[in-house]
């Protein structure tokens, strides 16, 4: 069972002013160790996915090494936040979102695939399938 949600995040930009982005958090268990969020931006739409370990830790500590990284903080009026920073050849997004949506995200998701399970979730065989059919293509 996919889970999903509706969240709005804020965009931040260099000069610390935010902007509303709409948002879906979305987690399958078909592919149990990874989380996307689709941004919506406009007419189009931009998926970036990464480890549901980033996001899980990211609640409660500085968390990613690499393009993701997700730490808590507080907003400018001492709520509790999570910060996303994005970054790809094409540029860098920084977002913020509520903790709490975050956290009830992330519970769901665990309900659904309970942390350290992940790998009973594996098609092992479907997946050494779609590698050998991507190198023969």
């Amino acid at each position: 069972m996919a889970v999903t949600q509706c969240v709005t995040l804020e965009l931040i930009d260099a000069t610390g002013a935010s902007t509303p982005l709409e948002a879906e958090l979305q987690y399958d268990p078909s592919d149990p160790y990874a989380v996307t969020t689709v941004f919506m931006t406009g007419r189009s739409q931009v998926r970036w996915t990464f480890g549901r370990d980033l996001l899980t830790e990211g609640l409660y500590e500085p968390s990613g090494d690499g393009d993701v990284h997700v730490w808590p903080c507080l907003d400018v009026d001492g709520h509790a936040v999570v910060i996303i920073e994005l970054c790809s050849p094409d540029g860098e997004a920084l977002v913020q979102a509520r903790t709490g949506d975050l956290s009830a995200f992330v519970e769901r998701m665990s309900r659904v695939v309970r942390p350290g399970a992940e790998s009973m979730h594996v098609d092992v065989d479907a997946t050494i399938a779609a590698i050998l059919e991507a190198e023969a293509a």
